[in-house]
């Protein structure tokens, strides 16, 4: 079974950068689409990033400058950074993979989810 665990969050002051880490147990597809996601209270999931076996990053030109998505498929991990934090950015982020490439899997077709790592900016 396909196991995914978030670590790196907490309380972060505005302006300051994050760096999430996402450990992927018996994930077995070595084409398969990995990416990021945000819960906020009151607000919609958001997919933040996403990135194939080969490197290929998807990311919304809005979120380029202060998020970086990479992966080590040496240690089946994933991470996440995060830079010039603010308020916008608290939430609990979600890592997941897919079966499939990220042409084909994201955003709505992520098979496997983490439990989150929350993450709370603070003025």
């Amino acid at each position: 079974q396909v196991r995914l665990v978030e670590t790196g969050g907490g309380s972060v002051q505005t302006g300051g950068s994050l760096t999430l880490s996402c450990t992927a147990s018996d994930y077995d597809y070595p084409h398969g689409c990995m990416a990021w996601f945000r819960s906020a209270p009151g607000n919609k999931r958001k997919a933040i990033a996403a990135i194939d076996s080969d490197g290929h990053i998807t990311i919304k030109d809005s979120e380029k400058g202060r998020f970086a998505i990479s992966r080590d498929k040496s240690k089946n991990s994933l991470y996440l950074q995060i830079s010039r934090l603010n308020s916008d950015d608290t939430g609990t982020y979600y890592c997941t993979a897919a079966r499939v490439n990220c042409a084909m899997g994201y955003p709505y077709g992520m098979d496997f989810w983490g439990h989150g790592t929350l993450v709370t900016i603070f003025s």
